[in-house]
C-alpha cells in the first residue's frame, strides 16, 4: 500500500532539538495515562456488553436483543477513542485484528441472504456457517465445531485458512450476531435479526439458535479476555507503559505516528474515502448496525486527545496533564494554534456527519452515488483528516524527531489504482 512520507527525517535529525520548558516525560506520561484509562473504559463497557448478551442468551425476548445492542453501541464510544494508540505501538497494532477487524465475511459465522453467494476463489469459507456446521475441512484437515468457545474461535476460526476476512472475533463479529446482515443497500434501515433467532424450542428462527447463543457468548467473553489483556499493558508494569517510557523520544514519535497514520490512510483513506469513491454500503466500518458516523466522530475524538493530553472517561472525569500541544506551542505557537484549529475542524466536521446519522441520514445513504448531501458530509470529514495531517507531518520538524512515516491509502495516494 502507497505510504505518505513525512519530512525528510534526515533534515529532521541535522537540526539541534529545541529545550522545552514543558518535560517531554510528562507530556508522555499524560499519554500514557489516558491510553490506560481509554482501554480501561473498553473493558468496562465490553463487561457491561458480555453481561447483556448472556442475559439474551438466557432469556431472549426483544427487549433483551435491543438491551445488547445498545450495549454495543456503547461499547464503541471509549474503543474508537482508543485507535489513535494503535500505529505508534506495536503491541496495539499486532492485537487490533482481533478486536477490530473488518471487513469480514460473515457467512463464515452464521446464515445470510440468498444473494451472499458462495465460496470464492479467495475465500472457501465464506459461507461455511459454523453456527450450523459442526465439522468441517480446511485444507484437508477436519475441524470439531462441534463446541463453540472462546479458545475455539480465536485459536480456529479467526483468519481460517490464512484469510484475512475470515473475521470471527471482536466487535464486528458480535455485531453482525446482533443485527445480523443489512439488507436495505442504500435505504434506510440497519440490520434486523430477530430475537427468534435466540429462541428455544419451536421459536427458534433460521435454526441453530443454541449454537447461535453459543457463540454469542463465546465471542463476547473473548473480547472481554482481549480487552483485559491489553488494559493491563498500560498498567504500573505494563509492556506499552514500559515500552513507552525506556525511550522518551521514541514515545513523543508514537504520539506523532498514531495521530497521522489514522488521520491519513486508516480514516480518511480506508474508512472513508475508498466506500465514497466505491459508493459502496459494504464498506462501511460498521455496516450491520448503522452506527459508522458514530464510529468516525469518536476517531477524531480520539486524536485530537493525544495532541490536547485530556479524555473524558465514560463516568464524566477527565485524565489530562502536560500535552503534546504544548511541546509544540513552546517551539512554534503558530503552528500549536493551526494543529489545534484543524483538529476542532475536522471533530466539527465528524460531528455534522453524528448529527445528520442520528437524524436519520444514515452513513450508507450518504454513499449513494448522487447523493450531494451525503458526499458533502463524508468529504467534509476526509477533508478536515487530510489537511490536519498536514499540519501532524509539520510537528516532526518542529520537535526535531526521527520518525518514519504515516500510512497511506491508495483512494487518497492513487485512486486510479482502486478499480484497477
Amino acid at each position: 500500500m502507497p505510504k505518505i512520507f513525512l519530512t525528510s527525517t534526515a533534515l529532521a535529525a541535522a537540526l539541534a532539538a529545541p529545550a522545552f520548558a514543558v518535560e517531554k516525560t510528562d507530556v508522555l506520561a499524560t499519554y500514557i495515562d489516558m491510553g490506560q484509562a481509554k482501554f480501561e473504559d473498553s473493558l468496562s463497557t465490553a463487561k457491561v456488553l458480555q453481561e447483556k448478551v448472556d442475559a439474551l442468551v438466557a432469556d431472549p425476548s426483544p427487549q433483551a436483543l435491543d438491551a445488547a445492542r445498545q450495549a454495543w453501541l456503547a461499547a464503541r464510544i471509549p474503543y474508537q477513542q482508543s485507535e489513535v494508540y494503535r500505529f505508534g505501538n506495536p503491541i496495539v497494532d499486532d492485537w487490533e485484528g482481533k478486536v477490530n477487524a473488518w471487513p469480514l465475511d460473515e457467512g463464515l459465522i452464521d446464515y445470510v441472504d440468498d444473494g451472499y453467494g458462495g465460496p470464492t476463489d479467495e475465500n472457501e469459507l465464506a459461507a461455511l456457517n459454523v453456527i450450523a456446521t459442526p465439522e468441517f475441512t480446511v485444507g484437508g484437515a477436519t475441524i470439531d465445531a462441534s463446541e463453540i468457545t472462546p479458545d475455539f474461535i480465536e485459536g480456529v476460526l479467526h483468519e481460517a485458512d490464512g484469510v484475512e476476512t475470515n473475521v470471527a472475533s471482536g466487535y464486528h463479529a458480535i455485531e453482525f450476531l446482533l443485527w445480523g446482515q443489512d439488507l436495505h443497500g442504500h435505504e434506510a434501515g440497519a440490520g434486523e435479526r430477530p430475537w427468534t433467532d435466540y429462541a428455544a424450542g419451536d421459536d427458534c428462527t433460521h435454526g441453530n439458535c443454541d449454537r447461535r447463543g453459543d457463540y454469542l457468548k463465546a465471542a463476547a467473553a473473548l473480547l472481554v479476555r482481549d480487552l483485559e489483556f491489553m488494559a493491563s499493558q498500560w498498567q504500573e508494569g505494563g509492556e506499552a507503559r514500559a515500552a513507552l517510557e525506556a525511550d522518551v523520544d521514541a514515545g513523543i514519535v508514537a504520539i506523532v505516528t498514531g495521530m497521522g497514520s489514522l488521520s491519513y490512510g486508516e480514516q480518511a483513506g480506508e474508512r472513508m474515502r475508498l466506500g465514497l469513491m466505491l459508493n459502496d454500503p459494504e464498506e462501511e466500518h460498521d455496516c450491520f448496525s448503522d452506527n459508522t458516523y458514530n464510529s468516525h466522530f469518536y476517531d477524531g475524538v480520539g486524536i485530537r486527545s493525544a495532541y490536547i493530553g485530556s479524555y473524558t472517561r465514560v463516568d464524566g472525569t477527565k485524565v489530562e496533564g502536560p500535552s503534546l500541544s504544548e511541546l509544540v506551542a513552546e517551539a512554534d505557537p503558530e503552528l500549536d494554534a493551526e494543529l489545534r484549529a484543524k483538529l476542532d475542524a475536522t471533530v466539527d466536521a465528524l460531528l455534522q456527519m453524528k448529527i445528520a446519522g442520528d437524524a436519520g441520514f444514515k452513513y450508507d445513504m450518504m454513499l449513494e452515488r448522487g447523493s450531494e448531501a451525503g458526499e458533502a458530509l463524508i468529504m467534509g470529514g476526509v477533508n478536515g483528516l487530510v489537511d490536519q495531517t498536514r499540519s501532524i507531518e509539520r510537528v516532526v520538524s518542529v520537535l526535531s524527531l526521527d520518525a518514519g512515516e504515516f500510512e497511506g491509502s491508495d483512494s487518497l495516494d492513487d485512486p486510479s489504482a482502486v478499480f484497477q
